[in-house]
């Protein structure tokens, strides 16, 4: 049976950018190097089960849940949106709906495998938090109005293709939820400090 649960409730927020093909340099990657070597002293203790996990949940058939709180509608959901049998088409649905253009309210599907990466920074960060939505689905339309506010919105970025999403956890530090999203190799990672918020897609492996 599908299982997931969406709670809706009115608020506001401000608006965000993805500056995504513009690298930056000033990381501080001790924190990436630390999580690698917790990941490699696991992987000595684990031994081959470890190894069966790999690719992201490729062999694995336990549920999996996650848990938002969007910044600009005031929206909650938490939602299992894959069962042991696979991905849940209800509950995905349910994201694609939470995740919207929430300025024009169109609708796109989201990755499973964006799910699966957020599902992973929960487990790296151990946060006990909603991941608090910035920015998901963003149409075209929108794309272009923000492209003309800032240079740093990407003419062809993944957020329009339902591959990118914005997000912070309020219990874990930025630099933290930075350095796990790039521990994880799973697409491009975003620092924004300013903005208080990591950008996180399933694209190609990088950083700025």
């Amino acid at each position: 049976m599908t299982l997931f649960l969406a709670k809706l409730l009115v608020d506001s927020g401000s608006s965000s950018t993805d500056n995504e093909l513009v690298p930056r340099n000033a990381f501080d990657f001790q924190l990436v190097r630390t999580i690698h070597r917790r990941q490699f002293v696991s992987a000595l203790l684990a031994g081959p089960a470890l190894a069966l996990a790999r690719p992201m949940y490729a062999a694995t058939t336990a549920p999996r849940s996650l848990n938002f709180l969007h910044t600009h509608t005031g929206e909650r959901l938490a939602v299992e949106y894959c069962g042991v049998d696979g991905y849940l088409p209800d509950a995905l649905a349910s994201v694609n709906h939470f995740l919207r253009d929430f300025r024009t309210g169109d609708e796109h599907p989201i990755d499973p495998s964006l799910l699966d990466l957020l599902h992973r920074l929960t487990g790296l960060t151990a946060s006990r938090r909603p991941f608090e939505v910035i920015s998901g689905y963003r149409s075209p339309a929108t794309n272009r109005q923000l492209r003309r506010r800032s240079e740093g919105v990407a003419a062809s970025s993944l957020h329009m293709v339902g591959q990118a999403i914005d997000i912070r956890l309020i219990d874990i530090p930025l630099p933290t939820l930075r350095a796990a999203a790039l521990s994880i190799h799973g697409g491009g990672v975003g620092y924004y400090p300013a903005s208080n918020f990591v950008h996180v897609d399933t694209g190609r492996v990088r950083f700025w």
